[in-house]
């Protein structure tokens, strides 16, 4: 997660927003991202005010892929709501008739925002800090939903790599997005020098940092999936193109 470091005056007291990990938020999601079902109205995530002491109000939008808030096709109802101290609440994305606009063959991104309204201090010259947690959020169709057979033979074992020069690219022949968070020369090995967590789109390609020499003959590469767990994919390379060894790839990390 990163750090937006404007500081802005709030009444009397200053606030600072800060993208972090929920866990450490007052407001806690119970998620780290978002499948939504296009063949359904809305989806509902639970919320809690893990703070047993003070009521926070939560704030929900959400951004496009450029990272522009938008209200359509998706929005978040409510926009606002006050939690008591420890108590639970649920917060929906709601689909919006535009939503079948969308591309029907293909997951759409968009990132779902979550921000933590501290109540105002009663003392002069305090530094309140807003937590606020971004997570992705995946306009999955209908059409594409996966079938249990799929679910049982992920998807992201259709990435192949393709050596172009010192490096491998990463091609994407499925309707979904693949996030990619770590890249090895073998299972045990230290991640790949100048590996960066990177997300590729559906039916698309993206280069890999590190070397073709960092990565070896039988990359292994880590995903995450549905439910944010990270398995991790072995490939084996035959000249300049290499493809997921089923057998040796784990799919329940």
């Amino acid at each position: 997660m990163t750090f937006n470091s404007r500081v802005a005056p709030f009444s009397l007291a200053l606030l600072t927003f800060c993208l972090v990990n929920n866990a450490k938020a007052a407001i806690g999601l119970d998620r780290t991202r978002v499948i939504f079902d296009g063949g359904k109205s809305a989806v509902s995530m639970n919320i809690t005010n893990n703070n047993k002491e003070l009521p926070y109000l939560a704030q929900g939008w959400i951004e496009d892929e450029k990272g522009i808030k938008i209200t359509s096709p998706l929005t978040v109802l409510p926009p606002v709501q006050r939690l008591e101290p420890g108590k639970n609440s649920q917060v929906k994305v709601q689909a919006l008739p535009a939503a079948k606009l969308l591309p029907q063959d293909r997951e759409t991104v968009y990132y779902f925002n979550l921000r933590e309204i501290p109540p105002r201090s009663d003392k002069a010259n305090t530094l309140q800090i807003a937590l606020q947690t971004r997570i992705k959020l995946f306009y999955r169709p209908a059409s594409i939903m996966p079938t249990q057979q799929q679910l049982a033979n992920p998807w992201q074992e259709q990435l192949t790599l393709t050596r172009q020069g010192d490096h491998y690219q990463v091609n994407n022949p499925t309707p979904y997005y693949i996030t990619l968070v770590d890249a090895r020369s073998s299972k045990d090995a230290k991640t790949a020098a100048g590996f960066e967590p990177l997300m590729i789109e559906p039916k698309g390609a993206l280069k890999l940092a590190p070397t073709v020499a960092d990565l070896g003959k039988t990359p292994y590469l880590t995903y995450i999936n549905d439910y944010g767990g990270r398995p991790t994919l072995m490939f084996t390379c035959n000249g300049n193109t290499c493809t997921v060894d089923v057998k040796a790839s784990s799919r329940n990390e």
